[in-house]
């Protein structure tokens, strides 16, 4: 066997060389691909991390205003850590399945590790590789957990508007964006979607916690008496609603949840994909706001993006009923839990601890909080929301009704304040669906400084943005 001592093609060929070959053989996620052009003309290249800040191929900086796609909460400084532990896995075993009485050593130092971190009741852990096949994996407990219960009829599931659970078949279902669902379908599961949390636009009165957390309830409420208590299996939401916007929820709204839960015998999954391992400041998002959840669903900072994982964390009376003698729970991914992953996971929790990266989220997120809310005084912006290191802000357009129209919208959401931010040297989230946004959730290793230069170019970008509508 000979060993090349080549360079690499990915570190060797120019940057517009890179971007026609990704042209011709590269399809993106969640991309118009037609429109990167034939030679790649609008892709950005992205070649390497140092600290809170990424490096594209033709060698200029940003700081990564989205920590990847909320994965990388410990920024891009960290790989010699994560390859020594990396290379002693591999060195060790390099692949074993969680399949038919199999497991290994690492998978079961990670579920303990995670029951020790998770929230009340939370005991059990079933991995998979990343976000949609946890929440998947959350609706087939369900639906099992139930019919070993003596409920097969239960098989509704109730989501939010505008919540986004994942893209595949199953997880689409969960998703209230029609132009994600309508090109694959009808829906595998029968989905009743409720109001979110978010305020902006309601009567004043809705400001107040009580009477806003008991409209919500109230509306939840008639939705499952009117599904059917006896047919609902499970609840799905997350702590702060991606998808919108970073909806935060009112005081007293998950305790209401776990309420009605209780009361009509589904399951409350919290999806954390987004909002675990530090992003809200607390391990797990729902911690901030009291949630006691059956299930809950992560991803993404699991490892901080230094590999593929995702899990579904599973109470401990839930587990009780499914693992009943006799009962199978046919289901299963050939890299859940992989010996790689696992490895990376448990290495990134130790450095979250021992870096105090959650200190870090908690010290400076009210300083986070000032800036972004400052935002608000500038006439594009009507809304700004968020909490820990995960902020939004709902601009607001040329109309009477605070809209956009086409002409305003493609000036300024699809073309200037995208372009200014990435001239600026911040990569942020612009949204052009439903409510246009502009989002940031920062690595955690954020310090003051660089929370306070994201702030000044969404400032400088949102204000000459307002000068022209």
């Amino acid at each position: 066997m000979t060993t090349s001592t080549s360079t690499s093609t990915s570190t060797r060929t120019p940057t517009g060389e890179l971007s026609a070959t990704a042209a011709r053989h590269l399809l993106l996620n969640m991309t118009p691909n037609g429109s990167l052009g034939p030679e790649g003309e609008n892709l950005l290249v992205i070649r390497r991390g140092e600290g809170p800040y990424i490096v594209d191929a033709d060698g200029r900086r940003y700081i990564d205003g989205l920590s990847g796609l909320y994965c990388c909460q410990l920024g891009y400084s960290y790989g010699p850590e994560f390859a020594e532990a990396a290379e002693k896995q591999l060195r060790e075993l390099c692949y074993s399945p969680l399949w038919t009485s199999s497991a290994h050593p690492t998978a079961i130092e990670l579920a303990e590790r995670l029951s020790r971190i998770a929230p009340v009741g939370i005991e059990h852990t079933f991995f998979s590789s990343g976000g949609a096949e946890a929440v998947e994996t959350a609706w087939k407990i369900a639906r099992r957990y139930h019919a070993l219960r003596g409920e097969p009829g239960r098989t509704k599931a109730i989501a939010r508007r505008g919540a986004y659970h994942g893209l595949t078949i199953g997880t689409l279902s969960l998703t209230d964006d029609p132009g994600l669902t309508e090109p694959y379908g009808p829906p595998a599961i029968h989905t009743r979607f409720v109001a979110n949390t978010n305020r902006f636009g309601l009567a004043p009165e809705y400001a107040d916690d009580g009477l806003y957390t008991a409209r919500l309830l109230a509306e939840l409420e008639a939705a499952i008496l009117a599904e059917g208590p006896e047919t609902v299996a499970m609840l799905i939401a997350e702590p702060v609603q991606n998808r919108g916007g970073c909806i935060t929820p009112p005081q007293g709204y998950w305790q209401g949840l776990r309420a009605l839960a209780d009361r009509y015998g589904f399951l409350l999954v919290a999806d954390e994909v987004i909002t675990a391992f530090g992003r809200l400041g607390e391990w797990f998002g729902g911690d901030r706001y009291g949630a006691r959840p059956d299930m809950v669903t992560v991803a993404k900072g699991i490892t901080a993006g230094y590999a593929p994982m995702g899990a579904t964390l599973v109470s401990q009376g839930v587990v009780e009923v499914i693992n009943r003698p006799g009962a199978v729970l046919n289901h299963g991914y050939t890299f859940a839990g992989h010996p790689l992953s696992a490895a990376i996971a448990l290495r990134s929790l130790e450095i979250m601890e021992r870096d105090r990266i959650l200190e870090n989220v908690r010290d400076l997120q009210g300083h986070l909080a000032g800036r972004m809310s400052s935002l608000a005084d500038l006439p594009i912006v009507g809304d700004v929301r968020g909490a820990g290191f995960f902020y939004a802000c709902e601009l607001v357009g040329d109309h009477e009704d605070g809209g956009f129209g086409d002409a305003a919208r493609a000036d300024l959401i699809v073309d200037l304040i995208p372009r200014r931010l990435r001239e600026a040297g911040l990569l942020a989230r612009v949204y052009n669906r439903s409510a246009p946004l502009v989002q940031i959730a920062p690595p955690l290793i954020s310090d003051r400084a660089l929370l306070d230069r994201i702030a000044d170019i969404l400032a400088e970008t949102l204000a000459e943005a307002s000068a022209r509508i």
